[in-house]
């Protein structure tokens, strides 16, 4: 598969697109029953901000990186995910994504070009609200990942999220519930879980301009 159709400027158009329901792209491929924003329950939730990182690869498509984080106790020990992390007081949720991505991958912040942000989502058994923002680089970072949150940098084609043939639905148990789980194998790597949920709205996003490219029409009044 030619990788190259997919550039900056199609990405641009997939995060610009009006009258998009990012809600229900995002639920394509989250767990179900679980709900992707916060019920009515005391106090707020925690919020994060996370990267969807966008670099030239060395055929000339488009690639982003994913983090297998470390085993540690917690609920999202071991997973794969996005950089980022938890809001620190007085930060914008762009910021926030921005130094995660700095401490976890080693990206100096200054580098990055914040295409545009995804949809929130919430995140039950943590009960965090992640804001996701789209952003690229010029090159092909060196990665210098934090050893103690990040076991391993994995790099991804931005066209592989858009194939068919990597999704798959499986069943987990968490908590004493059971959950449908919709995931993509990314090499050995299954994602899941609310990095699974941003990745299809970015993925529902891209086919929409895609689409839209190949008809010759505008993506916005």
């Amino acid at each position: 598969m030619d990788d190259t159709f997919l550039t900056l400027e199609v990405v641009q158009r997939a995060l610009s697109l009006p009258d998009f329901e990012p809600q229900s792209a995002q639920e394509r491929m989250a767990p179900r029953p679980r709900a992707t924003t916060r019920p009515a329950l005391p106090g707020a939730a925690k919020l994060a901000g996370v990267l969807v990182l966008l670099f030239p690869g060395p055929d000339g498509d488009l690639r982003f990186p994913l983090i297998r984080r470390n085993e540690y106790p917690g609920v999202h020990s071991g997973q794969i995910a996005l950089p980022g992390g938890r809001c620190e007081p007085g930060e914008t949720f762009e910021q926030t994504a921005l130094r995660e991505a700095q401490e976890e991958v080693g990206i100096t912040s200054e580098r990055v070009r914040i295409l545009g942000p995804l949809h929130p989502l919430y995140v039950p058994p943590s009960d965090f609200e992640i804001h996701p923002f789209v952003g690229c680089v010029p090159d092909r970072p060196v990665w210098r990942p934090d050893p103690h949150e990040v076991a391993e940098v994995i790099e991804m084609p931005l066209a592989s999220i858009i194939d068919d043939r990597i999704k798959g639905r499986t069943t987990l148990v968490r908590g004493g519930q059971t959950l449908e789980i919709g995931f993509y194998s990314l090499g050995p790597h299954q994602v899941w879980g609310a990095t699974a949920a941003i990745l299809s709205e970015l993925e529902a996003r891209l086919l929409v301009a895609l689409r839209l490219a190949n008809s010759g029409l505008p993506s916005a009044p």
